[in-house]
Formats: structure tokens, C-alpha cells, sequence
């Protein structure tokens, strides 16, 4: 049993489950959260249903804004469209011995989280569940995917590692120290911007795409764009990953991403953190992606539409 004191910042389809699992598993957890979702999981607790399952947890609680005391490991599962302020609001957690495992989409949040908090502070993390929230707050599993992958950007004291690794197993889900998290960011990146990149520009389930004549060859494309700005990056997919994305985005089988989701809510979208850092180092690389371009200016549409 681990004996870390965790915060976890967010308690949306991401942080609110693998938070709660932890909870329920006896790890001394908090979840930092702004106002109006504390007041709801006061009143109605941290609800995780779905699959046959219906958990109601009574989670520990601080808002931001009262924050005081600081953690030895912070968990961050926000939208990267609210990193600044979350990284405002869980500052006075930070401690000398501190480690920050974020669960971001992309690369892009890196930067900042070093910028603030020093790269030995930070860890590089993969979360993969299939959850979203519920009109009236609950997570809702949507499929079994549930795994945790975490990994050292910086030789840390082994010890430290070894406690996260310690804190994070045997919580319900695999939880995994990974010496190549990097590659691993990358190889979720590449995923998720296929699969959204496909989704969002033809507005459609990927179901629907493949079932028409040409749609198979555009998901194709638009797998073998991203996969080749990791690839000229120096953090190729492997085989096993790509083929899986693959298959992903070209069965019959597969609905809509996160994003796009977000996207036909006419909701904030990730389009900068997932698609926009995509396509600077692309350009950085001297690789031609139009797909990728095309997606990232529709989604900076939205975002001006939007406001």
C-alpha cells in the first residue's frame, strides 16, 4: 500500500475515474476542483456507472482557491483548453519533492509544466479509458479500455518512481512504468489526431466514413500524415501501435472521438493542443501534411465562432 499523498486536478471523464478507482483502492487521494463540480459531488458524490456498474464515492474535496497544503504526486487530467488556470490553481501543491504525472493530449503541455515547475518535476504520462460525463455529472464507462502508462522525461531518484509506480498499482486498473514514455505520447497523439482528424472533417462517425466509397483511402491518409511527423520527429510508431490505429479508424464499428463530441456541442475544442503543435513541427520537419492543415483550420473555426 503507497503511502503518497495525492491530488488529483479535475474530476472529469479522466480524472474523476482513475481518481476514483484510486480511492477506492485506499490511496490517499483529494480532488481539486472548482466550485461548482465540488458543490455537485457534494451533494451527489463521484458517480462512475456504465458496463454494468453503478459506484458512488464520497470523494475528499478542496476548491481552488483554497489549496494549502502540498502533495507528494499530482495527478493532472484536464482539457488542455484550461492548463493555464489549472496550473495557477495547483501551484501551492508543489512541493521540493513534488512529481506532476500529467495525462494531457499531445506534446504541448510539456513546455509549460516545465516552464513553471522544472523538467525533473514532471513526468510524461498515457491515459486510456473510454469515459465521458453525464448530464447530471456522472462518469460513464463507454468501453473496457482502462490503463495508466507513466514514465521519467529526466533520470529521477528511483525511489520517487518507484513510490508513483507503488501509489498507482493495484488500483482496478494497469498502471505501467514506461522507459520509453515519450514514444508512447507520441503513439497516443498520433491516434488521437487520426480518429479526430477523420471525425471532424467529414462530420461524421467513423462508421459512417468508411461506409462510403474513398472513405477507407481519406482514414488511410490521414493515419499515414500524422504517423510520418512522428516518424521525422525520431519517435516512429511501432508497428503494433500503428496497425491498431489503423484498424481503428477504419472499422465499421468505431463512433466519434472526444473532440468530436466537443465539436457538434458546439463546445471548446482541443484543436491547438492536438492538431495545432501537430502541424508546427510538421512544418518544422519539412513534411507535407494538407489533411492535418485543413483539419486544424476548420477547428480554429470553430474555436473563433465559438469565442
Amino acid at each position: 500500500m503507497s503511502d503518497l499523498r495525492i491530488l488529483v486536478v479535475g474530476a472529469g471523464a479522466t480524472g474523476g475515474y482513475f481518481g476514483g478507482r484510486l480511492l477506492q483502492a485506499g490511496r490517499d487521494v483529494t480532488f481539486l476542483v472548482r466550485p461548482r463540480r465540488a458543490a455537485l459531488l457534494r451533494e451527489r458524490g463521484l458517480r462512475i456507472a456504465g458496463l454494468g456498474e453503478d459506484t458512488v464515492l464520497e470523494p475528499p474535496l478542496v476548491e481552488t482557491g483554497a489549496l494549502r497544503e502540498t502533495y507528494d504526486l499530482v495527478l493532472l487530467a484536464v482539457k488542455a483548453t484550461g492548463l493555464a488556470s489549472a496550473i495557477d490553481d495547483f501551484a501551492p501543491a508543489v512541493g521540493p519533492g513534488t512529481l506532476i504525472l500529467p495525462f494531457l493530449n499531445g506534446l504541448a503541455h510539456l513546455d509549460k509544466l516545465d516552464a513553471r515547475f522544472g523538467k525533473a518535476a514532471v513526468l510524461g504520462g498515457v491515459a486510456k479509458v473510454q469515459t465521458t460525463i453525464d448530464d447530471d455529472g456522472a462518469i460513464r464507462r463507454l468501453g473496457p479500455l482502462q490503463s495508466l502508462a507513466f514514465g521519467a522525461r529526466v533520470d529521477p531518484a528511483p525511489e520517487r518512481l518507484a513510490a508513483v509506480e507503488a501509489a498507482l498499482d493495484g488500483a482496478g486498473f494497469p498502471a505501467t512504468a514506461d522507459k520509453a514514455i515519450t514514444e508512447a505520447m507520441w503513439a497516443k497523439w498520433v491516434f488521437i489526431a487520426a480518429i479526430g482528424a477523420v471525425n471532424s472533417l467529414m462530420r461524421a462517425t467513423i462508421g459512417d466514413v468508411v461506409a462510403v466509397p474513398g472513405g477507407v483511402a481519406f482514414a488511410e491518409a490521414v493515419v499515414a500524415e500524422a504517423a510520418a511527423v512522428a516518424e521525422a520527429a525520431g519517435y516512429p510508431v511501432p508497428a503494433a501501435d500503428l496497425e491498431a490505429t489503423r484498424r481503428t479508424v477504419t472499422d465499421p464499428g468505431t463512433g466519434g472521438s472526444s473532440l468530436y463530441r466537443d465539436l457538434l456541442g458546439g463546445h471548446p475544442v482541443e484543436g491547438e493542443q492536438i492538431f495545432g503543435d501537430l502541424t508546427a513541427r510538421a512544418r518544422e520537419l519539412g513534411i507535407a501534411v494538407p489533411l492535418l492543415d485543413l483539419v486544424t483550420l476548420q477547428l480554429s473555426v470553430h474555436q473563433h465562432r465559438i469565442g
